[in-house]
C-alpha cells in the first residue's frame, strides 16, 4: 500500500482539476482498502474515494483528509457470470466480454473510469444500465464494520442512482457481480435509435457483438467522450448533467415555455421514463438555451463536440469549470423553468 502526502489530486481525474490530498493512499488489495478504510474511520479523518477519476470535481484547495485511489485488479469468467474488482478499468473489462462472446455490456464501452463506480451511478449509455446485469454488489459496509453482499434488488437502482450514491458515506464497493448472456457472438436487443441508424439496423435487432462495441465507440469519440490526453474535448467528466426527469404538470409548463421561447411548432424531445415521468434532453435544453457547442472564452469552455460535456482546455481552474456550470444551469433555468444537476460528485464544492 502506497502512500504520500500532500499528493497532487488533479492528474488522477479526467478533468485534471482540484488541488492536493493531505495524504493519498494507493490500495491494490481488497483487505488493503477495507483496512485503510477503517484507519480512517477510527481516527475520524475525512475520507475521498478515487476510482478512474472520471466523475470528480475537487475544489482548488483539494481535499483536507485521506484520498484513497482503489487500484485492485480482477477479472473473473465463470460461464456468463462476470467478477470484477472496483478497481477494473471498466472499458476494458467491456472488451473482454465481447471477446468472450458476452452481451449487456457492449454499449458501455469506452465510458472512463473504474467498474467500482458503475453500480453507484448506475452507469448507463446508448441503451444499456448496468443495472440491468449487476446481480451482486460486494461492499465494506462502514457502518456495521464488515464486508456485504448486496443483492441487485437492494440496490435500489433508478437512473443515474442507486443507495451506494444516496448514502455515499455507508458503503465502499470492493467488487461487482454480473449475468450477461451468450448469445452466440450477437449483441442484445440494440434499444437506442442512433446506434440502429448507424448500424444499418432495425431498434430491437441483435448485431455481431464487435460491431456493436465498435459502433458505440466511433459514436462517442465523436462526441468527445473517449479519453485522449490530446483532446481537450475528453478533459471532462463526459456528461456533466442528468437528463431531467418531470412530471405530467413539469411536462406541461415545460411545452408552454418551449412555445412560447421557439415557436409552437418546436418538439422537445420526450421519452418515457416510467409510472407517469417523462425524461427531455438536457443537451437539447443547454443548445436551445443559447450555449452551443464551444461556448465560453475562458479557460473553461462547453466542448466543440457536444454540448453536454464541459471541458478544461488546459490551463482552468475548478472555479473556472464552476461558473460555467452555473452559467448554464442558470441559463436554462431562466428559458426552460428546468433546473439541471450535476452528474459529477463534487468535493469540497457545489454549484
Amino acid at each position: 500500500m502506497q502512500e504520500l502526502h500532500d499528493a497532487p489530486l488533479a492528474p488522477l481525474t479526467t478533468f485534471r482539476l482540484g488541488g492536493p490530498a493531505s495524504r493519498l493512499i494507493t490500495a491494490t488489495t481488497d483487505d488493503e482498502v477495507v483496512a485503510a478504510v477503517r484507519e480512517a474511520d477510527e481516527a475520524g479523518t475525512p475520507l475521498l474515494l478515487i476510482g478512474g477519476g472520471s466523475n470528480l470535481v475537487i475544489s482548488d484547495e483539494g481535499f483536507a483528509g485521506t484520498a484513497l485511489r482503489i487500484a485492485t485488479r480482477g477479472f473473473a469468467l465463470d460461464g456468463p457470470e462476470l467478477e470484477l474488482a472496483a478497481g477494473e478499468v471498466w472499458t476494458d473489462a467491456v472488451a473482454r466480454t465481447v471477446e468472450a462472446g458476452l452481451a449487456g455490456i457492449e454499449c458501455l464501452a469506452g465510458i472512463p473510469g473504474s467498474a467500482g463506480a458503475t453500480p453507484i451511478q448506475n452507469v448507463g449509455a446508448y441503451g444499456q444500465e448496468v443495472s440491468s446485469t449487476i446481480t451482486e454488489v460486494i461492499a465494506y459496509d462502514r457502518r456495521a464494520r464488515e464486508t456485504v453482499t448486496i443483492p441487485n434488488a437492494e440496490c435500489d437502482f433508478s437512473y443515474r442512482h442507486s443507495r451506494f450514491k444516496a448514502d455515499p458515506e455507508r458503503f465502499v464497493v470492493l467488487r461487482v457481480r454480473f449475468r450477461l448472456e451468450g448469445a452466440e457472438g450477437l449483441s442484445a436487443p440494440l434499444k437506442y435509435a442512433e446506434t440502429a441508424r448507424a448500424l444499418g439496423v432495425e431498434p430491437g435487432d441483435r448485431v455481431p457483438l464487435a460491431d456493436a462495441r465498435e459502433t458505440v465507440l466511433k459514436l462517442r469519440t465523436g462526441k468527445g467522450m473517449v479519453l485522449d490526453p490530446e483532446d481537450h474535448d475528453t478533459w471532462s467528466a463526459g456528461s456533466f448533467f442528468t437528463n431531467p426527469i418531470l412530471t405530467a404538470q413539469e411536462l406541461a409548463a415545460f411545452h408552454a415555455r418551449v412555445a412560447e421561447r421557439l415557436g409552437p411548432d418546436v418538439t422537445a424531445p420526450a421519452y418515457p421514463a416510467g409510472d407517469g415521468f417523462t425524461k427531455t434532453s438536457a443537451a437539447w435544453l443547454i443548445d436551445k438555451a443559447g450555449f452551443h457547442k464551444g461556448y465560453g472564452d475562458g479557460p473553461a469552455r462547453i466542448s466543440t463536440k457536444h454540448t453536454l460535456a464541459l471541458t478544461n482546455r488546459g490551463s482552468a481552474t475548478t472555479e473556472d469549470l464552476l461558473a460555467l456550470a452555473r452559467e448554464v444551469v442558470a441559463g436554462v433555468r431562466d428559458a426552460f423553468g428546468i433546473t439541471l444537476v450535476n452528474e459529477p460528485v463534487t468535493v469540497g464544492v457545489s454549484l
